[in-house]
C-alpha cells in the first residue's frame, strides 16, 4: 500500500516493494505537502501560489504552478503509483484511494491508545508508543512555510505534544496502579529524566511539569517535586509574566499534603491478605476513594482561593495606582489650606490600602504543614 508520509521529510512509500519517492526540490516538496495536507479537497492556484511564493509570486504564476505539478506527476507516474493529481475548475486536487498517510496513522493510533488509557494503561501506552513512532521528524521537515503549511505543521506538532502528555501520563498511572497492588514496577529514573527534559525544551508547557513532579514523588523524592513547581513559577513569571494555572497550583498542594496522584485515575482496592485481614473497604481506609475525592475538591478550592487572591491583589495594585494620580494631580494647589486636608486623606487612604496602618489587606494564603 502507499503512504504519503509529511510528519518528517515529505516523501511517499511503497510497503509493498520499499520503495521511497522523495521530491528533488523545495517548492516540490511544499507543493506535495499541501496536496497531501489537503487530499480529498481542491487546492486553488492561488493559494498554491502563495504557498510556494507568498509575497512575491512570479508574474505568470498559474503557468508556474502548472509547471511545479507537472513536474510532481511525472515523478509520482515514474514511481508506478498512477495518477494521484487531478486538474479542477479552480485548482488541484490529490486523491488518495486507496492510500493513507502517516498523518492518518498517527492519528488512529493515538485516538485508539487514548481510549484504552482508562481500562489498560500498559496496552494505552504500547498504543501511544506506535504513534509517536511513526514521526521521522519535524511535521513537513524541509518544505517552504507558507500560511498553509505552517498552520499544518504547528497543528501536528500540538497533537504529538498532547500524545506525548497522555502517553507519560498512561505510564505513571500503570506504575500507581502496580503499586497499589504491590506488585513490582519499572524503576522511574528513565522516566523522571525524560520529564525533566522535556521541561526545559517546552518550557512554557504546564503540562510536562504536572508529570515531572508525579514522577518524582512516585520515585520517593517530593522536595525535588515541589523544586520543579518553583521552577516552572520563576519561568512563566519571568516569561509572561503569570503564576502557574490553576492545575499546576493544585498539584504543589497536593504534594505538599503528600497525595499528589489524585487524577491520575481511579485507584482500584489493594489486594493481599494484611489488607483483607484488617476488613477495611477502600472507601473507609486511609488513602482510598474518599480520600482521593476529597483531596481533588480541596485542590479545587484552593486553586478557586488563589485565583480570587490575585484578582484582589491586582484590584488593590490599580486602587494605589490611581490614588497616588490623585495625589499628584492635588499637588498643584498644595499652599491652600483644603489641599492639606485633601492630602492627609489621600495618605490615609493609601497607607490603609497598602496595609500600613491596619495590617496587609490581601496577603498570600501559605500551604498548611502536612
Amino acid at each position: 500500500m502507499t503512504e504519503f508520509r509529511i510528519l518528517g521529510p515529505v516523501e511517499v512509500h511503497d510497503d509493498r516493494t520499499g520503495r521511497r519517492v522523495v521530491p528533488s526540490g523545495t517548492k516540490q516538496r511544499t507543493l506535495l505537502a499541501a496536496l497531501v495536507v489537503e487530499a480529498g479537497r481542491t487546492l486553488t492556484v492561488d493559494r498554491l501560489a502563495d504557498e510556494l511564493w507568498g509575497d512575491e509570486p512570479p508574474q505568470r504564476a498559474a503557468n508556474a504552478v502548472q509547471a511545479h505539478v507537472a513536474r510532481l506527476r511525472r515523478m509520482l507516474s515514474d514511481s508506478g503509483d498512477g495518477d494521484w493529481i487531478s486538474t479542477e475548475p479552480m485548482g488541484y486536487l490529490l486523491r488518495l484511494g486507496n492510500a493513507t498517510t502517516d498523518a492518518q496513522r498517527f492519528q488512529r493510533l493515538s485516538a485508539e491508545g487514548r481510549a484504552a488509557a482508562s481500562t489498560d494503561p500498559a496496552h494505552a501506552a504500547e498504543l501511544l508508543e506506535r504513534a509517536l513512532a511513526v514521526w521521522r521528524g519535524p511535521a513537513l521537515q524541509d518544505c517552504l512555510r507558507g500560511p498553509l503549511c505552517a498552520a499544518e505543521a504547528e497543528r501536528f506538532e500540538e497533537h504529538r505534544l498532547a500524545t506525548l502528555e497522555k502517553l507519560y501520563e498512561t505510564r505513571l498511572h500503570e506504575t500507581q496502579l502496580r503499586e497499589t497492588r504491590l506488585l513490582r514496577s519499572a524503576p522511574l529514573d528513565d522516566v523522571t529524566g525524560e520529564l525533566e527534559r522535556l521541561t526545559y525544551e517546552h518550557p512554557l508547557r504546564e503540562r510536562f511539569y504536572d508529570l515531572s513532579m508525579v514522577a518524582l514523588c512516585l520515585a520517593g523524592r517530593p522536595a525535588e517535586a515541589l523544586g520543579v513547581y518553583e521552577r516552572a513559577r520563576k519561568v512563566l513569571l519571568h516569561t509572561l509574566g503569570v503564576e502557574p494555572g490553576p492545575a499546576l497550583r493544585a498539584r504543589m498542594e497536593a504534594t505538599i499534603r503528600h497525595s499528589p496522584f489524585a487524577d491520575l485515575g481511579t485507584t482500584p482496592p489493594p489486594h493481599g491478605p494484611a489488607h483483607g485481614a484488617s476488613g477495611g473497604t477502600p472507601s473507609s481506609a486511609p488513602g482510598g476513594i474518599s480520600d482521593v475525592a476529597a483531596l481533588l475538591d480541596l485542590g479545587g478550592t484552593v486553586a478557586r482561593l488563589r485565583e480570587r487572591v490575585d484578582e484582589l491583589s491586582r484590584e488593590q495594585g490599580t486602587l494605589l495606582r490611581r490614588i497616588d494620580e490623585l495625589a499628584a494631580a492635588a499637588s498643584g494647589g498644595a499652599q491652600s489650606l483644603e489641599y492639606g486636608g485633601t492630602a492627609r486623606r489621600t495618605r490615609t487612604a493609601r497607607n490603609s490600602l497598602a496595609g500600613q496602618e491596619s495590617g496587609p489587606v490581601i496577603t498570600r494564603p501559605m500551604p498548611p504543614a502536612a
